[in-house]
């Protein structure tokens, strides 16, 4: 793996919570394209447009459909991701959580609210990655993580994205959303090929700036879970929700919803 993930970007995982993984997906780059195509033609049942009346552009994000949309699958299953994942977690074991596609399209001024994806979550653990990737020049509205933040005691506050009402009724258990730029945090963001990919722990703090070039923005996201990972109730409705799991706290992710694409031991 050392040509793809070295020892220095473990550790930069570690204590940054966030690493460019150049060339991840270089090859699977048409394959990922085809599929954000067809998820987009054919939107799952959390498809959702991101912008209020009157905002410019477009903001389209679906989630949870890899095991329909056959590029998806194609590139989750054959590609080098898991090894990448399991030497950025320092896991044994890794299995798939989710997917994730998101696309601003030209003149989408948005942005992507900073926040932490674990909160929405029902997992939890240390051992967790995101791996975000763009099939499209970018480097206006790259992906922004704040360093270190995955490792603050207190989690940031879940938010919904359009309307910002409070995701669960008990907002004195998070933080509040800092706005990294004004307090002077260590923000990481980078000019990115396609086939590029930002690895980022579920806990770090991130989001992106809008889109304000003339060309669009495609990303793919996967989301995959390590030794660690278990089952976490939540005060409300995950984001995703996955009705019907029957896990219980402190269980293991079932690997008939969530496959394994690398076990311990082989």
């Amino acid at each position: 793996m050392a040509d793809l993930v070295t020892a220095e970007m473990v550790e930069a995982y570690r204590r940054d919570g966030a690493v460019l993984v150049k060339g991840l997906w270089a090859d699977w780059v048409d394959m990922l394209r085809s599929g954000i195509e067809r998820n987009m033609a054919e939107p799952g049942p959390y498809a959702a447009e991101n912008l209020n009346p009157g905002e410019g552009g477009r903001f389209f994000d679906d989630y949870c459909n890899w095991q329909r949309i056959p590029e998806f699958q194609e590139v989750i299953l054959n590609s080098r991701v898991a090894e990448a994942a399991a030497a950025l977690m320092r896991s044994d074991s890794v299995q798939v959580f989710h997917d994730h596609v998101l696309v601003k399209e030209p003149g989408t001024t948005k942005a992507t609210p900073w926040h932490q994806d674990g909160p929405y979550y029902f997992v939890e653990g240390t051992q967790t990655v995101s791996f975000w990737s763009p099939v499209d020049p970018v480097s206006e509205a790259t992906l922004r993580c704040v360093a270190g933040s995955h490792l603050w005691e207190k989690e940031v506050l879940p938010t919904r994205w359009l309307s910002e009402e409070t995701f669960y009724p008990n907002p004195e258990r998070y933080m509040p959303v800092p706005d990294p730029d004004a307090d002077g945090m260590t923000v990481l963001e980078w000019a990115m090929e396609p086939g590029d990919a930002v690895a980022f722990d579920f806990r770090t703090l991130h989001g992106a700036r809008g889109n304000t070039a003339t060309a669009r923005r495609r990303a793919f996201s996967l989301r995959l879970v390590g030794d660690d990972a278990r089952y976490v109730e939540r005060p409300g409705r995950t984001s995703p929700p996955f009705p019907g799991h029957d896990m219980r706290p402190g269980a293991r992710l079932r690997e008939d919803w969530f496959p394994y694409l690398r076990r311990a031991g082989g």
